[in-house]
C-alpha cells in the first residue's frame, strides 16, 4: 500500500522520566495515502493538540521539564538514508543524554549515551538495514524524536559516532527548519480520539494506546452538493457519519424547502427542513433539523450513503452494550455542547453526538444543549416513524416512535 505522509506519535520511555514506550505511525488509506494533519483529543483530561504533516506527539505520564523552544530541533540528513546520515540535535543544557534507535518493531538497534555540554551535537549513523526507525533522544531537559527510514540494504553492524560539537549558524538554520515535537500529557488508559484529516477527507478513530501500532485512517468520500464535507467512523461493522447532516438539498439536485412558519411546517407531508430557532448559525455546530418526509425520499443522504434503518439503529446500540449504556458511548464528552450533567459520557465510539434539539409538529422548538434527536428511515405508523434520542442526564439511546411532522437530526450510514 502506498504511503504518501505519516504523521508519528511517539510515547517513549526513559529512566524516572515517561512510563510508557510506544510508537504509533499514522497513514493513511482509502480515499487518500496523504495524512495533512491530526487532530488528537484526550477525551479522558479534556485536552488537545493539533500535528501537521510531519510533527510528532510525544505522550508522557510527566511532561518534560522545559518547553522545545525553536532551535532545540532534532535534524536527520539525508532522510531517508542511504547509507550513512549526519545527526544532529541542540543539547539546551550540559548534562547526560541517551540517544536510542529503535525499529518499527520496538526492538532497539542502537543504544549511546554520554554527557555533552550546552550546544549542538553532531553525530554519523552508518549501518541500519532497509527498514523504518524512531531515533530518540532524551535528557532530563529535553526531549526529540524522529522517523528515520533506510534504504539501504546494508550487511554492515549499525553503528553511531559522535563528530562533535557545532553551533555554526547553518547549523542552526537546520535545526530551526525541521518538524516540530508536540507534547501531550498522557496517563496509562487514557482514551484518545484521533482525526485525520486529507484533504476534504476525514476519518475518526478512538483508541486507549498500550503498544506500538501504526493507526491507519480510512479515508471515505462523505459530501453533499452545498460542499459540506462530513467526517466518518467505523463502529463495529457499520460506517457512520461522525456529524449531523447540514444540506439544503436532496442528492438528486432537488432543493428542500426552508420552512420557517410553524403553520407551514405542520400543513404539507413533505419533506422540509429548517435551522434550530430559524437560526442557520446553530446548524454550523448541530446540523439541520428534517421531518421524516425528507427521510423518505431516499435522496437525502450524500450519493453513497442512506438513511439508517431502524434496523440499523439497533445494530449500532446492540453493538454498544444495548440502549441502556449506548448513549453514553455515542454522546460528546464535556459541556461545550451538552449541558450538565451529560451522565456518563465517553465519546468512546468518536460518533460524537451532539444535542440539537427539535422541532416539534407544530412548529415549537426545544431542548437544545439537553436532547439529541435521530430519525430513522424505518416507519411505525401511517402518521408515526422511528429515531432514537439521546438526553443530558442519562447514558440511554432511547428507541421510539413520533409524529413524521417532527424535526429531528439525521446521520447517514455507508451503503
Amino acid at each position: 500500500m502506498k504511503k504518501n505522509a505519516f504523521l508519528f506519535l511517539i510515547i517513549f520511555t526513559t529512566t524516572n522520566i515517561y512510563s510508557q514506550n510506544y510508537n504509533i505511525s499514522f497513514a493513511g488509506t482509502g480515499a487518500s495515502t496523504t495524512v495533512n494533519s491530526v487532530k488528537v483529543d484526550n477525551l479522558t483530561q479534556n485536552t488537545s493538540v493539533t500535528l501537521n504533516t510531519g510533527d510528532v506527539l510525544h505522550l508522557g505520564t510527566v511532561g518534560i521539564n522545559e518547553t522545545l523552544k525553536s532551535n532545540e530541533k532534532l535534524y536527520i540528513y539525508p532522510n531517508p538514508m542511504q547509507g550513512k546520515s549526519e545527526l544532529s540535535f541542540y543539547a539546551n543544557k550540559d548534562g547526560d543524554a541517551h540517544i536510542s534507535i529503535v525499529d518499527i518493531a520496538g526492538k532497539e538497534v542502537i543504544h549511546t549515551g554520554k554527557k555533552f555540554n550546552k550546544g549542538i551535537q553532531n553525530f554519523l549513523l552508518t549501518g541500519l538495514k532497509q527498514g523504518m526507525y524512531f531515533v530518540n533522544i532524551c535528557s532530563e531537559t529535553y526531549f526529540y524524536t524522529s522517523k528515520l527510514i533506510s534504504q539501504y540494504a546494508s550487511h554492515n553492524e549499525a553503528t553511531i559516532e559522535y563528530i562533535g560539537s557545532d553551533n555554526s549558524t547553518t547549523t542552526l538554520n537546520k535545526l530551526k527548519t525541521t518538524t516540530a515535537t508536540v507534547n501531550m500529557a498522557y496517563t496509562t488508559g487514557d482514551r484518545l480520539l484521533f482525526k485525520g484529516i486529507s484533504g476534504n477527507y476525514s476519518n475518526i478513530i478512538t483508541n486507549i494506546p498500550t503498544t506500538s501500532k501504526t493507526i491507519t485512517f480510512n479515508f471515505t468520500a462523505c459530501s453533499d452538493l452545498d460542499n459540506n464535507y462530513y467526517s466518518t467512523v467505523l463502529i463495529g461493522t457499520q460506517i457512520w457519519m461522525a456529524e449531523n447532516l447540514k444540506t439544503t438539498h436532496y442528492n438528486n439536485g432537488d432543493s428542500i424547502p426552508n420552512v420557517t412558519g410553524n403553520a407551514a411546517w405542520l400543513s404539507i407531508e413533505t419533506g422540509k427542513y429548517c435551522n434550530y430557532n430559524n437560526t442557520p448559525a446553530n446548524s454550523t455546530t448541530y446540523g439541520r433539523l428534517y421531518n421524516w418526509y425528507a427521510v423518505n425520499t431516499g435522496n437525502l443522504c450524500p450519493t453513497g450513503w442512506h438513511e439508517p434503518t431502524n434496523t440499523e439503529w439497533t445494530a449500532l446500540t446492540t453493538y454498544l452494550g444495548g440502549e441502556s449504556m449506548a448513549g453514553g458511548k455515542l454522546k460528546e464528552v464535556s459541556f461545550v455542547h451538552w449541558n450538565s450533567p451529560n451522565t456518563s459520557a465517553t465519546n468512546e465510539t468518536g460518533f460524537t453526538a451532539l444535542p440539537g434539539g427539535f422541532r416539534s409538529s407544530n412548529g415549537a422548538y426545544n431542548y437544545l444543549g439537553d436532547y439529541g434527536y435521530w430519525w430513522s428511515y424505518t416507519e411505525y405508523f401511517s402518521t408515526t416513524a422511528w429515531y432514537r434520542y439521546m438526553l443530558s442526564n442519562n447514558s440511554n439511546a432511547y428507541s421510539l416512535n413520533e409524529n413524521k411532522a417532527d424535526g429531528f437530526s439525521v446521520r447517514c450510514i455507508k451503503d
